[in-house]
């Protein structure tokens, strides 16, 4: 069975309590990563997890999941709306994907609507705070080969 995925959250992402509750919910960047093993474990997935502030380690390690993952859930943050580097890199992995924000990105500024990797994605989930995690994995395991 195919069930090893790699989460990974981008920029800003691990200062989680220190932004705006009303969009991104109560939880500790901890809690959250908890929420997320728990929905893992429920699905029989393995979930691994990575989060930087720096867009090069994020491209660097999607260049390195070959082998070690069989499926990403992705928030890149910020780099979401335009890093076409990060785009390239998931595109290299061959990997489904599924993007997860936990704010609804299309009712806020206009900036954030873009998404450069949503082509890339087999799912796209926004605005259901960590429930969007469990949604998430959920999409990816009908993805994955049993």
């Amino acid at each position: 069975m195919r069930n090893r995925v790699e989460v990974m959250h981008g920029v800003n992402l691990g200062e989680l309590a220190r932004r705006d509750p009303s969009q991104y919910g109560g939880l500790t960047f901890t809690q959250l990563e908890q929420k997320i093993s728990e929905y893992a474990r429920e699905l029989g997935l393995v979930v691994q997890f990575f989060q930087t502030n720096h867009e090069g380690e994020f491209v660097e390690r999607l260049h390195k999941l070959e082998g070690l993952a069989d499926g990403i859930v992705l928030n890149p943050g910020a780099w979401t709306h335009y890093s076409w580097a990060i785009h390239d890199a998931l595109e290299l992995t061959g990997l489904p994907a599924v993007e997860v924000h936990l704010s609804d990105i299309m009712v806020r500024e206009e900036w954030r609507r873009t998404s450069v990797i949503r082509d890339l994605c087999i799912a796209s989930v926004a605005g259901h705070g960590v429930e969007g995690y469990r949604e998430a994995l959920a999409r990816l395991v009908e993805e994955l080969p049993r």
